[in-house]
């Protein structure tokens, strides 16, 4: 039996003595006006303790439910120290396969380490992927400031004014929550008015 049932049980113990009494005060008030006070005077204290045990259940399920939801949150963010330190891991695996893009001159041992490194990046990927982190990778997205971090705005004619034209570092969710924002470059307006940046 819980706190709460026992509470409960004495609160109901409380209210049947205290209905019991008014009772037998009700039958009492009949032989004079002055116990026909007392009676509503009990009655006003029952009906008072009853609202009190009322707002102390309704307290207790308040934080009962605060509380589920702090563990919940908990067990869903645990790990997202974790992942800030990992991201730089998946940073350095990108840097390296994007460094040998684009070499046809490569040797056989240039191509062969890339493709390692692309296998380890994989593989880091889906180990992410596994606990719920998501990769941010807006190019042609709108800039949305929750999770993307507007490093400058640039010129671009071929693309939708505030939309995110260039990643400088990807972003990443964790369960929907940003742990790190994407750092974008945003196109800029043809007409939009210039601004002084000295001012």
């Amino acid at each position: 039996m819980s706190a709460e049932d026992k509470r409960s049980e004495q609160v109901e113990e409380q209210n049947e003595a205290t209905e019991a009494a008014a009772e037998e005060s009700g039958a009492g008030a009949e032989q004079s006006g002055g116990e026909l006070s007392e009676v509503e005077e009990l009655q006003a204290k029952l009906q008072e303790h009853q609202e009190q045990a009322l707002r102390a259940q309704a307290e207790m399920q308040n934080v009962r439910r605060r509380a589920e939801i702090d563990v919940e949150k908990a067990h869903k963010f645990a790990l997202e120290k974790f992942v800030k330190e990992l991201l730089p891991v998946a940073d350095s695996l990108e840097k390296a396969v994007e460094s040998t893009e684009g070499k046809t001159d490569s040797s056989e041992l240039v191509v062969s380490i890339r493709e390692g490194v692309e296998m380890t990046l994989d593989l880091f990927m889906k180990s992410l992927t596994k606990f719920n982190v998501e990769q941010l990778d807006p190019v042609g997205e709108p800039f949305d400031p929750q999770q993307h971090e507007a490093m400058s705005m640039v010129p671009a004619p071929n693309a939708e004014p505030n939309s995110v034209v260039a990643v400088v570092q990807k972003g990443y969710l964790l369960n929907g929550r940003v742990v790190r924002p994407a750092m974008v470059m945003v196109a800029k307006a043809e007409d939009s008015p210039k601004i002084d940046e000295q001012a």
